[in-house]
């Protein structure tokens, strides 16, 4: 199914949703870089993982907007999905916007990206960051790095900005890659869907895990990929 959709079947709540997860990402980040560390404070780990989970929905509106879900104004869409990018660990968004679409083209095959035939967790992880991690990513992070903690603890630095955007990239890749595409499928998306549990579904990848429903349904926003899977379970 051709992953374009038309301008009447963009929801204009995708805007305020994309809007919602970058400013909660990033009061979250504010509050957590001035938090006080304490190895014996449950908050310390509860805030690695939520943080996590709020960079995971940084790339998901990025991965949207590649499908030009955020906005049926192409110029708001791009530049949501582009500064979405740039906040995970300066991803660049017109990087990952033809190989993401190479994916859902020749999903499952040697030409798409982010597959692995091997299906080693760890051989095809790797394989799959060498795709998009980029020495400018690097050196662009390293800089920054060296410059906020002139201002911020280091230990709050790696924390809560860097520990968890690779935690995020793991999530990414375990829930939305991994587990929908490893093995063989007898679909023609060669994809994987998650059991029915929405909560379970958002919290581990934002409805992502319903792999061959966004497949299928590429028009379809992340928050809405719940309906979808309910057509397929009906």
């Amino acid at each position: 199914m051709n992953s374009a959709v038309s301008k009447s079947s963009i929801d204009p709540k995708g805007i305020l949703i994309a809007i919602t997860i970058i400013v909660i990402w990033s009061i979250s980040l504010f509050l957590l870089l001035q938090m006080e560390v304490s190895w014996k404070n449950p908050l310390v780990y509860l805030g690695v993982l939520l943080q996590t989970h709020f960079y995971t929905g940084l790339f998901i509106t990025a991965h949207d907007a590649m499908h030009g879900l955020v906005s049926s104004n192409k110029k708001v869409n791009h530049a949501l999905g582009w500064f979405s990018a740039i906040l995970f660990s300066y991803n660049f968004y017109w990087k990952l916007f033809p190989k993401h679409h190479e994916h859902h083209r020749y999903v499952a095959t040697d030409k798409d990206p982010d597959y692995h035939s091997s299906d080693n967790f760890l051989v095809w992880y790797f394989s799959f960051v060498k795709q998009y991690v980029t020495i400018w990513q690097i050196l662009l992070m390293a800089v920054t790095f060296n410059i906020l903690k002139l201002f911020i603890p280091t230990e709050n630095l790696i924390l809560f900005w860097m520990l968890p955007a690779v935690l995020s990239t793991l999530q990414l890749f375990y829930f939305g890659t991994y587990l929908p595409h490893k093995g063989e499928s007898d679909n023609s998306h060669h994809s994987r869907s998650q059991p029915k549990n929405h909560l379970w579904a958002f919290i581990s990848c934002y409805f992502f895990g319903y792999h061959y429903e966004h497949h299928d349904s590429p028009g379809t926003p992340w928050w809405r990929l719940w309906r979808e899977k309910e057509k397929q379970t009906a």
